[in-house]
């Protein structure tokens, strides 16, 4: 008697497969609105930190205090989620970004620490967190964000770039008196470098994808203090409020047509 139960495919199985690992992956696909996005975000954070303590008077230590409360409600949401939620990513995003660029403050007007040690001790943080990611998951690729503590791990790492990138930004412009617009020539020289290195040397994908990621903080910071700062601190004198705006709104609509693509890939 011939069987009528359907023969398995080995190839629908393997399809079915990876669709539903990319439907799990927390993170994004790497593309240039990706590091459009990033930039902006970490552009925002510089100048945004800055409006809330002068603009409203809050002082630094409030600020934090506030920001802090916000990021955990943000991550939170974004930790719940069971996929790559475009809305919830950025949000975190923006909020870790805040949240390093207040770290750093604090580390160097409230406890006077020396941007140089800041930079160095902070690279130090981010390679034991890099190091414990992959003791225990054996991989810090970002197209495997794909169960709690990954995430987990992701986004201490994340945290730990923005407050590098915080300190290693402003050590360039202000402590070794680079200037903003310098300083933002040479972070994204280096990422053209890295951009070189990966297409042409076919350097490995992880590696140069976390250079990249580590140097856009710096550059956004440089970038951010550059547009805003007045004509006499060596910026353009846009202000941070201009700048805020004008890049949240880019923000917004980047997020809203990856929304779009990402609903449309689904």
């Amino acid at each position: 008697m011939m069987s009528h139960e359907p023969l398995s495919n080995p190839l629908s199985a393997q399809y079915s497969s990876n669709k539903m690992q990319v439907m799990l992956n927390k993170v994004p696909e790497i593309t240039l609105v990706f590091w459009l996005i990033k930039m902006m975000s970490t552009t925002v954070g510089e100048t945004a930190a800055d409006y809330l303590i002068f603009n409203y008077k809050l002082g630094l230590p409030l600020t934090s205090l506030i920001m802090t409360v916000l990021f955990a409600i943000v991550l939170f949401i974004q930790l719940q989620a069971k996929s790559y939620v475009p809305w919830k990513y950025w949000l975190t995003v923006v909020f870790v970004s805040i949240l390093g660029t207040l770290i750093t403050d604090n580390m160097t007007d409230n406890l006077g620490v020396p941007l140089a040690i800041s930079t160095i001790g902070f690279s130090a943080l981010l390679a034991v967190v890099f190091a414990i990611w992959y003791g225990k998951e054996k991989t810090l690729s970002i197209h495997h964000i794909d169960n709690p503590s990954r995430e987990r791990y992701y986004w201490v790492a994340i945290l730990s770039t923005f407050a590098l990138g915080t300190a290693a930004g402003d050590w360039f412009a202000e402590g070794l008196n680079l200037g903003y617009l310098t300083s933002t020539m040479i972070f994204a020289g280096a990422i053209a470098l890295i951009a070189a290195a990966y297409y042409g040397l076919k350097l490995n994908r992880v590696l140069c994808f976390w250079l990249a990621y580590i140097l856009t903080r710096p550059l956004g910071a440089a970038l951010g203090d550059w547009l805003s700062q007045p004509l006499q601190n060596g910026g353009l004198g846009v202000g941070v409020t201009g700048i805020s705006i004008i890049f949240l709104m880019m923000i917004v609509a980047l997020v809203g047509f990856e929304t779009y693509r990402h609903q449309r890939h689904i």
